[in-house]
């Protein structure tokens, strides 16, 4: 079958399940978006890794990066493999130091999370997109182009990124916002 590359668009909150988000992921050249509804912890992740927020800490898929590390092998890629019963189904192909391919079953929303983290593609089958894409006739967005620090944002744009903090009640990004904010006067 033949693999079909996709690049995270964007997150919205979602319209037909309240305190959720979709996830946007579209083909660079088709024209076509796959929505994946994911949660809000998952979008919460992968919007930090996406504009790279520094916790402090390790977050849950910061630590499974770290593991994933330390055994010795790394994140090739991620696969959407299938939609079974409205759900997406994914899996995540490591490869060890030794060249062993080894592929792990887990939810989409993970699986994005941590291709955002290691910064290998995601891709899916073309079966998924007939199922679940939407055509578009807007050309294809860039890829989200992710800045470093805070610091580097314009202030209507942390004014943006604060509200959105607040508005998803995530006080302690929101702190860290406020305080990029205060920097910047």
């Amino acid at each position: 079958m033949k693999k079909i590359e996709l690049n995270v668009l964007g997150q919205a909150r979602s319209e037909s399940a309240p305190d959720h988000f979709a996830l946007i992921l579209e083909e660079p050249k088709g024209g076509r978006r796959l929505p994946i509804i994911i949660g809000p912890f998952e979008a919460q992740s992968i919007a930090i890794a996406l504009e790279k927020v520094d916790t402090g800490r390790p977050m849950t898929h910061d630590l499974l990066k770290n593991t994933i590390e330390a055994l010795g092998a790394t994140l090739s890629e991620v696969l959407i493999d299938s939609i079974r019963d409205g759900v997406f189904h994914a899996k995540l192909v490591c490869k060890k130091d030794i060249g062993q391919v080894v592929e792990i079953d887990t939810r989409t929303s993970d699986a994005i999370a941590l291709a955002v983290r290691f910064g290998c593609p995601i891709f899916t089958f073309s079966e998924v997109m007939r199922e679940a894409s939407i055509a578009t006739e807007a050309p294809p967005a860039e890829p989200p182009k992710t800045k470093g620090a805070l610091q580097e944002y314009s202030a209507p744009q942390l004014e943006e990124l604060l509200q959105k903090a607040l508005e998803r009640e995530d006080y302690e990004s929101a702190a860290k916002i406020r305080d990029a904010m205060k920097n910047k006067e």
